[in-house]
């Protein structure tokens, strides 16, 4: 199983990664094609996050059931199937159920991909879980780059999201090959989470809950506190995914050398740090630094959390990883829309605050879980 394991489980990140993020570039296309206002098609981009939110909770039994390797490329294959699907839709309320079809198998693979990684570092005796994380955001950021590319050059969209199903399909095929067939066995449809896994699933919560308001609400604060244009109040989030992809893809080494707790402890807070530099109102430049700290800190709090589930003895591996995660995706989908009604309620500087006392706890409480109890 050893040779190409590693490549191969690489290549598992990247195809989610790479599928989710070829979706954002259809959406001018999708909404014209359809007719949506803002708000209709926000209802709409919900049920995205609703599919993987009611399969997450049961994905890590389907995973006992037929093994990584079956769920990881039935969903595969799934979501090549329903992506060139977004491009013809006619309706709100096909997109609805095509978008919540899709984060279905995105919840599936995400499940699959994270099990098997935790396999893998078991199988090669290393920590690995903090690049695998980094090749899920290169792979966010080549499946953007390849749909803007194909589009800018004058293909038809539902012609380049063709293209990029093919592609993701082909990487579903390869990476496949080398995926774990290792079941857990017997075990309930779902388990609640207890102990440090229920620990886990709360810090995770708070970091997603970070990582989600940075992408929905550094803009506004750039814009509000800055007066900048909307062609710079973005480079606030740009700066933060830089450092994270970063920080991720070096964040094996970092770990190596000065271990779990030391990076559960230093990389919350120094993305405390960040966000209360982000508020600072003397120049956009110190805002813009700052969310780049958010990004480095967080970078690899929840792969070094993930790596903690595979080493917990309390529950099944599977379905401890989908109890903590689902908690944590909670995080993303509930998160930034509480810290809108706070800023609404106070201001949006408060809010980013609010969320440096936040990770500064996940500093706290993270370290004790490094050892998986």
């Amino acid at each position: 199983m050893r040779p190409g394991l590693l490549t191969s489980t690489r290549l598992a990140f990247v195809v989610p990664g790479y599928a989710i993020s070829s979706w954002a570039p259809l959406i001018p296309h999708v909404q014209e094609r359809i007719g949506l206002d803002a708000g209709r098609l926000g209802l709409a981009l919900l049920a995205l996050g609703a599919g993987s939110m009611a399969t997450m909770p049961f994905a890590g039994w389907l995973v006992g059931k037929t093994g990584c390797r079956r769920l990881f490329a039935t969903a595969g294959c799934a979501i090549a199937a329903i992506l060139p699907m977004l491009a013809i839709v006619r309706t709100a309320l096909m997109l609805s159920v095509t978008l919540f079809a899709l984060g279905v198998a995105l919840g599936l693979i995400s499940c699959a991909r994270n099990l098997h990684a935790i396999y893998t570092e078991r199988a090669l005796d290393r920590r690995l879980m903090s690049g695998f994380h980094g090749f899920y955001s290169v792979g966010c950021i080549f499946g953007a780059g390849t749909m803007s590319l194909l589009m800018g050059t004058g293909v038809a969209p539902h012609l380049s999201i063709v293209v990029v199903a093919s592609l993701i399909l082909l990487g579903v095929l390869i990476s496949t090959q080398r995926i774990t067939d290792q079941r857990s066995g017997k075990g309930p449809a779902y388990a609640r989470p207890r102990g440090v896994v229920l620990v886990i699933g709360l810090l995770c919560f708070i970091t997603f809950m970070a990582e989600g308001s940075v992408l929905d609400w550094s803009a506004l604060l750039l814009s509000d506190h800055f007066g900048l244009d909307a062609a710079r109040a973005g480079l606030g989030y740009v700066a933060f995914a830089i450092t994270m992809t970063g920080g991720r893809l070096m964040g094996d080494r970092l770990v190596r050398r000065f271990g779990d707790r030391h990076m559960l402890l230093s990389g919350p807070l120094i993305a405390a740090a960040g966000f209360i530099l982000a508020t600072v109102p003397l120049h956009w430049t110190l805002a813009v630094g700052g969310f780049a700290l958010v990004g480095a800190g967080l970078a690899n709090v929840v792969p070094l959390l993930y790596s903690a589930v595979g080493r917990q003895t309390i529950m099944p591996q599977n379905l401890a990883l989908t109890a903590a995660g689902s908690i944590g995706f909670a995080g993303v989908l509930t998160g930034p829309a509480a810290i809108g009604f706070l800023a609404e309620w106070t201001s949006l500087a408060t809010s980013f605050l609010l969320l440096a006392f936040l990770t500064a706890i996940v500093g706290r409480f993270a370290p004790q879980t490094a050892r998986g109890h």
